[in-house]
């Protein structure tokens, strides 16, 4: 029943082209050439290359990637290769509902399916808004075949008012001015929609730009192809090149085994620090390393992560967009400085084929005002600091974008230590409909805490975290307040919360103990956040505590929840977690006919 046992130089020559088996050869291929392929190509020898397509009309980020295959395909043929390109489940980070993160799994699963299941020797991976990069990695470590990312880059610079607008982060800085009443709702929409010039995924080091920095990190772009803004001619010329090199990579047999190793997820978390990257990553990196079969959990990125500069000014823990980030040098000016530091593994292998040492060799010297010497950057130690106390296991916060009025006035003291009590919202229509009541008594001792927005709760893990003080503080002055969740945050924003707390309230977290007026102590220090309540309430809260009744609104949330894992552990389904490098440890699958 295993049709590995039967040796190929190809694996689509399984499908196209066995004289042993002419009736599947021929139900196999003849469906192929009703749209004007022919028997010579299928049965050539050549390479069967798979388009892994996320672009569509509801995923405007990744659109473009329709345009960008035609590029990719002329690269496939001149290489030597049969391009076929197959769509993606769709993930839109600003359309789908309840969260995009709810299907970053289900576009696992489907890849994974086509890759296992179809006649294809190697595969590109086009990718850009934030879910779809960890997804097509995901997919491509459990099957592990050739594969190759080609992002699809930010989108142009955006400007509002002689000033630039960056893509998420505008929508937060508009959201204070409407509540401080500076904007009115036309103004608020014009204001936000500023940063929208392009084709393109966020212009931002938010999570789309962040996550495609880190599958260039991680060995599996080619050099440079991180940052090229989506409208720069250069995109297209680097899915030609991508195209070409997947050929080369299948006949050199270049896995992604092969190159997302220990080191090269090493190296990731120190390019994640210097860039300033969302506090999505952790999970999503976790998550690709769980289905690659290597060892990295989140307190990795305290570790190896926490004490590395910021080099990059980019929004939003700098004044830059994608633009300038890509002309200042991109990934690879940032991998050399770091490299030369001795931050990094040079000898890992890349999917260029030489090792990441020799790739950057070539890197350009970078625009100092953009990307910054290791010996002077823009913040030392701008890692994530990776948190845990008595009511929850681990979290993550963003210190990069911790800024000076917010540490002078939360983080003053010399034990960066901050104590106030805690106000709780059941999720963000609760926060919506209660921020603004006074009766709350918000003021600046306040932790606004959200709970019930984790993978199981929401479900999929909503991006509701940060959280703005009510309209009166912003209008006093006092624009941002510590904030807590089982939720993540999105990477465009600046709010520097406490994010993915794991184990979530849905599930029995400790956030599901608190009571608003609570004290809790947050020590930056020791990594410590607690609750300043005797041991003994807290264990009878926890003995009182009854789950939530969860209503699934569609099958695939009944699926998800009863699968998925928590943050802390990259919100895996954990079943999938054992399908390690499944064509060699399952084989595969048997004939359809």
């Amino acid at each position: 029943m295993d049709q590995t046992k039967k040796q190929f130089r190809l694996r689509s020559q399984r499908w196209f082209d066995d004289p042993e088996d002419p009736g599947m050869t021929a139900l196999y291929i003849e469906r192929f050439l009703n749209f004007g392929m022919t028997r010579g190509e299928l049965q050539s020898g050549k390479p069967i290359i798979g388009i892994a397509q996320t672009g569509s009309d509801i995923a405007p980020c990744n659109r473009h990637h329709l345009a960008l295959a035609e590029r990719t395909k002329a690269g496939i043929r001149d290489a030597g290769g049969i391009p076929l390109e197959f769509p993606i489940h769709p993930i839109q980070e600003t359309g789908k509902r309840p969260t995009a993160a709810l299907d970053r799994n289900l576009a696992y699963l489907s890849l994974v399916e086509v890759l296992h299941g179809y006649p294809l020797d190697g595969v590109v991976l086009t990718t850009g808004c934030d879910k779809t990069t960890p997804a097509c990695l995901m997919g491509a470590a459990t099957v592990n075949i050739p594969a190759l990312v080609l992002s699809g880059g930010p989108m142009l610079d955006g400007h509002w008012k002689g000033k630039l607008s960056g893509s998420g982060t505008i929508v937060w800085e508009a959201r204070k001015r409407l509540a401080a009443g500076e904007l009115d709702y036309e103004a608020f929409m014009n204001m936000v929609a500023s940063s929208a010039t392009s084709i393109g995924h966020c212009n931002t080091m938010g999570t789309a730009l962040s996550m495609n920095s880190l599958a260039e990190a991680l060995g599996m772009s080619l050099p440079g192809c991180a940052a090229i803004p989506a409208a720069y001619r250069e995109r297209g010329q680097m899915a030609h090149a991508t195209g070409m090199r997947i050929v080369e990579m299948v006949k050199e047999n270049l896995r992604p085994s092969d190159i997302m190793t220990r080191e090269a997820f090493e190296n990731t978390i120190v390019l994640a620090s210097a860039i300033g990257a969302s506090s999505n990553c952790p999970p999503h990196l976790v998550a690709i390393a769980r289905h690659m079969g290597v060892e990295l959990t989140t307190e990795d990125w305290q570790g190896i992560g926490a004490d590395v500069p910021l080099l990059v000014d980019c929004q939003p823990a700098g004044r830059f967009l994608g633009e300038m980030f890509f002309r200042g040098g991109g990934v690879p000016a940032v991998m050399k400085e770091l490299l030369d530091a001795g931050k990094l593994h040079g000898g890992v292998k890349t999917a260029s084929g030489k090792t990441l040492a020799e790739d950057l060799a070539l890197a350009p010297e970078p625009d100092r005002e953009v990307i910054r010497a290791y010996a002077a950057p823009m913040k030392t130690h701008a890692g994530f600091v990776v948190l845990s106390g008595n009511i929850f296991d681990s979290a993550v916060m963003k210190v990069s974008v911790i800024d000076e009025a917010f540490r002078k006035r939360f983080l003053s003291n010399p034990e960066d230590i901050f104590e106030g009590k805690v106000i709780v919202f059941e999720g963000p229509e609760d926060y919506h409909e209660r921020i603004e009541d006074p009766d709350l008594g918000v003021d600046e001792r306040s932790v606004l805490v959200i709970r019930n927005c984790g993978p199981v709760g929401y479900p999929g893990s909503a991006e509701v975290v940060n959280m703005q003080p009510p309209g009166k503080l912003i209008r006093e002055g006092l624009d941002a307040l510590p904030t807590m969740g089982d939720g993540r945050q999105s990477g465009t924003s600046a709010s520097p919360s406490i994010l993915n707390v794991s184990p979530e309230a849905a599930v029995g977290g400790g956030l599901a103990l608190l009571k608003s007026g609570d004290p809790i102590r947050i020590n930056l220090k020791t990594r410590k956040v607690d609750l300043l309540i005797p041991a003994e309430e807290l264990a009878a809260r926890r003995a009182a505590w009854t789950p939530p009744k969860l209503l699934n609104k569609t099958p695939w949330e009944e699926i998800y929840r009863s699968m998925v894992g928590q943050l802390g552990t990259g919100g895996c389904l954990e079943p999938a977690t054992l399908y390690l490098n499944i064509l060699e440890t399952r084989g595969e699958s048997r004939h359809n006919h």
